[in-house]
């Protein structure tokens, strides 16, 4: 399969931003030629293209159904397994901002929720768990907050994030007004 200097680009730059988002290079460049597939991809097809082993294509494909981003599509009279993506783009980002929580997000909590259980044994340790348990109230808002934007429908968070600083700008009129009656 030949792809076009666009469309190449385009699969280099999601193996770069694999990396940042929790996988690397090799799984990023198969998710983009998959997003960028109008049809399914076989494994074949996948490791011709990006031009690597049908080893790493095996363990990319494992990797990213363990992320629920792809799934696995049967051809009529044909033997191999083609690959697609498992839903939307919004669908695929949510299941990336998921996973990232259960990866990240979730045994960091673990961690401090532990640590502020003990007893503190001295002032430095009193001070530490002090700044975990602010550490944790900034997690958990920032999860709860996520976990709602997830379940939005994708036209109504396109709206709010379309909305983007004018909520911050009501919000500072609404702090202006409140300072000004309270004088």
């Amino acid at each position: 399969m030949n792809l076009s200097p666009k469309i190449e680009s385009f699969v280099m730059h999601c193996g770069e931003m694999g990396s940042r988002w929790g996988f690397n290079r090799t799984i990023g460049q198969m998710m983009g030629l998959l997003i960028m597939s109008e049809a399914p991809l076989s494994a074949n097809e996948l490791s011709e293209t990006l031009n690597i082993s049908r080893g790493n294509v095996s363990m990319g494909i494992k990797e990213l159904q363990s992320w629920r981003l792809v799934t696995v599509h049967h051809i009529k009279g044909d033997r191999k397994d083609y690959y697609l993506p498992a839903g939307s783009i919004w669908e695929l980002a949510n299941r990336v901002f998921e996973e990232r929580r259960k990866r990240e997000m979730d045994p960091t909590l673990s961690l401090l929720r532990a640590a502020m259980l003990d007893d503190a044994a001295n002032q430095k340790e009193r001070y530490a768990q002090q700044k975990m348990a602010e550490i944790h109230d900034l997690l958990e808002t920032i999860t709860q907050w996520a976990g709602e934007l997830q379940s939005i429908s994708p036209d109504k968070l396109t709206t709010l994030m379309k909305l983007g600083s004018g909520v911050v700008k009501v919000l500072d009129m609404k702090e202006k007004f409140l300072k000004g009656g309270n004088q």
